[in-house]
């Protein structure tokens, strides 16, 4: 074979794996992870809120390195959806989230995603958690958290009917906001409104979004997108896509939005969240081995 050949089908067999790589989402089983590194510490008095969603996976174990790693830190657990995959069933839950998170339940305080809803009205999720995740079929709830007030919902919206105008979801989020006029609230779910990530902005949490704006909510978590992206504030509201729970990090498919403002789809982890009086402190903290460090802080409105 000539040279010119040889190097034409070296070329094409580059670009082969170049594009194999760019459409293919990154499993954690193809990782090799390190020593656990210092964690951030925390007073003992301190409120923090830790969020991860896309989670539980058979055929990963970067998931297993993010359960070590909230074990390894205070604070409620907020998962923002897609928790046991791929189906999540019971023997979803049993086999793929359980063995690593099980002894974290106590701390955990869910949100379900699409996947939940692969087996019908979402039952093995509303049978693995139990009360903590709100009325069977429904799913959003609220609870305190030092002076915040902290808002879960369902976005799954097709499988609620609606989470527009007149939605039973609307109306109960209106009211628990008028109930709890807290200074400092934060909200979370899985699809997310503004998103720079695969399955990008999901214009039906649009009534969700537009609630909180008018009651002054100051922060709103999510999942779907599987990477970290913290986004500027859209209406007085700041939010993060934490879609780095383990079960695997997809490559960007889109440029960066108007709001974006820092991005990542290589490091498998979770955001925590120091709640204070009047003021959040943020920070992703990457499992062993990985590397994207981000933190801040901001005050609530």
């Amino acid at each position: 074979m000539q040279a010119a050949s040889r190097r034409y089908l070296a070329a094409l067999a580059a670009l082969a794996i170049g594009v194999a790589l760019l459409i293919a989402p990154r499993v954690g089983s193809e990782r090799v992870y390190h020593s656990p590194g210092p964690l951030p510490t925390y007073p003992a008095e301190a409120t923090v809120l830790l969020a991860v969603g896309d989670i539980g996976s058979c055929g990963t174990d970067a998931d297993e390195a993010v359960a070590a790693l909230a074990a390894r830190l205070p604070g409620t657990i907020a998962l923002l959806g897609d928790i046991a995959y791929d189906d999540g069933s019971q023997a979803d839950f049993k086999a793929c989230f359980d063995p690593a998170w099980g002894t974290l339940r106590p701390r955990i305080r869910p949100a379900p995603g699409n996947h939940e809803y692969a087996t019908l009205n979402a039952t093995g999720y509303f049978s693995y958690f139990g009360a903590v995740a709100g009325t069977p079929g429904e799913g959003w709830y609220s609870y305190d958290l030092g002076t915040w007030h902290v808002i879960v919902l369902n976005s799954n919206c097709e499988e609620m009917g609606s989470c527009g105008s007149g939605s039973p979801q609307l109306t109960w989020l209106v009211a628990d906001l008028a109930a709890h006029p807290a200074k400092c609230t934060v909200a979370y779910w899985h699809h997310p409104r503004y998103s720079s990530g695969h399955h990008g902005s999901d214009v039906l949490t649009e009534p969700f979004w537009q609630a909180l704006a008018d009651a002054g909510a100051d922060v709103v978590l999510e999942g779907h997108d599987h990477d970290y992206e913290r986004l500027a504030p859209v209406e007085g509201i700041r939010s993060f896509v934490v879609g780095t729970g383990g079960h695997s990090l997809y490559d960007w498919r889109r440029l960066p939005g108007p709001f974006t403002e820092l991005r990542d789809d290589s490091s498998y982890g979770l955001l925590a969240l120091e709640l204070d009086d009047g003021v959040y402190r943020w920070r992703f903290v990457s499992i062993p081995g990985d590397s994207l460090s981000d933190a801040g802080s901001g005050t609530c409105r």
